[in-house]
């Protein structure tokens, strides 16, 4: 099935409505899709690249709008639809520990999860679900998610086809990686 989904998802990158799949593909990948805007991203760019800035921005657009969707979806539906989409990525055992720490770190999960593999509808549920300050929820949002197609556009203007393969194998693991390090040098800032 997810095979399909994502031939389905690479052939839109061929069409003239483009950019409003893409738009698509992004708002329902914040709040429920599986497949990343990554998949249209690459190719859109590749194929014009002097539009990776603008392709990069539609994609935000998107993705936070979903995430508002999931946002919703966690805060009006946490019970019956939430936890089914929850329970689709394995996740729901999670939800009670998670919510107990998410006051203290709703905003950097939102920043990982917007710029990590980690499947990002999972925080946006949650950041709905425990009643994450909307406002805050909103630009962590922004950020991360700007952030991580910017640089994933970026990179393909700026290197074209040879990159490609680089940010579908080792991108997510880059950005993990670096998240890793941003949290462990502010907790070494605190507490040592």
């Amino acid at each position: 099935m997810l095979r399909r989904l994502y031939d389905w998802t690479m052939d839109l990158a061929a069409r003239p409505y483009a950019l409003w799949a893409l738009f698509a593909v992004a708002f329902v990948e914040s709040s429920f899709f599986p497949i990343p805007p990554d998949v249209l991203i690459i190719p859109m760019v590749l194929a014009a690249r002097p539009e990776w800035f603008r392709i990069a921005l539609v994609a935000t657009a998107g993705s936070v709008l979903g995430a508002l969707l999931g946002y919703w979806i966690g805060a009006a539906f946490m019970d019956t639809l939430g936890n089914q989409i929850l329970a689709a990525y394995g996740k729901e055992g999670d939800f009670a520990d998670l919510a107990a720490r998410f006051d203290e770190m709703g905003v950097w999960a939102v920043l990982i999860a917007g710029l990590t593999p980690f499947p990002f509808k999972v925080i946006t549920i949650f950041s709905g679900a425990v009643q994450l300050n909307i406002a805050v929820f909103v630009m962590a949002c922004i950020v991360s998610r700007a952030a991580r197609f910017l640089i994933v556009a970026w990179l393909l203007w700026r290197f074209g086809a040879p990159i490609r393969d680089f940010i579908e194998r080792r991108l997510g693991i880059i950005f993990t990686l670096f998240m890793v390090a941003l949290i462990g040098g502010f907790y070494l800032v605190k507490y040592l």
